[in-house]
């Protein structure tokens, strides 16, 4: 069941705290010490904390996560966020795929049916409050930018079209050992017989060529 056992019992003070994330530097460890630093000291403020691990802007160890800077980036942060809410509400939005445009009762009955009871009512008013106030703050029209493709190292050194228009070399047809080019000097013997050089002729032909 894909459904945040995380709620807030407030949420006034949630768009406050992306706000404050967004503009402090990264933290090591999201503890309570840096929640009060951002200037949430009351006890409501803590669940807040545990909210932000449920859409994945921190880990299980309370580090940011990957989400978590790209959050930082406040081009893109509306985005990544309801990129992190689909992902911790993946039940929900199988059931329906524009779950982010359900009411706060519509949500309160699915998470019923999908908790199987397991939830009392008044936790699960505060679930469907956790939930639809979340998407309030998201974007979920605009989809991520994609990184352009890095370029292929393959041929830095050579152009394709180069590579392409010079063909592969071929061995001359008239070379009988493999391409390879011989010059052969033949001394002839002196003769006044035309039968010596017609035989030597003859011999080159037939071992040569």
């Amino acid at each position: 069941m894909a459904i945040p056992k995380a709620y807030l019992t407030s949420s006034k003070n949630f768009p406050l705290l992306l706000d404050a994330i967004k503009s402090a530097q990264a933290p090591d460890v999201f503890n309570l010490r840096f929640l009060e630093s951002l200037g949430f000291t009351s006890s409501n403020d803590r669940l807040m904390v545990g909210v932000l691990q449920a859409i994945g802007l921190l880990n299980s160890d309370r580090k940011p996560t990957d989400l978590y800077f790209r959050f930082l980036d406040q081009t893109q942060s509306e985005i990544v966020l309801a990129e992190g809410i689909r992902n911790a509400y993946k039940d929900l939005f199988q059931i329906n795929t524009n779950a982010q445009n359900l009411t706060r009762n519509e949500v309160i009955n699915k998470f019923k049916m999908l908790s199987q009871g397991q939830y009392s009512d008044s936790v699960l008013d505060k679930m469907g409050l956790t939930f639809s106030e979340l998407v309030k703050l998201a974007d979920f029209k605009t989809k991520p930018a994609i990184p352009a493709a890095a370029p292929d190292d393959a041929n830095d050194d050579e152009p394709a079209d180069e590579v392409a228009a010079d063909p592969p070399r071929r061995a001359s047809a008239k070379s009988s050992l493999g391409g390879l080019h011989y010059n052969i000097q033949i001394i002839l013997p002196e003769s006044r017989d035309p039968k010596v050089y017609d035989a030597l002729f003859r011999s080159l032909r037939d071992h040569l060529l």
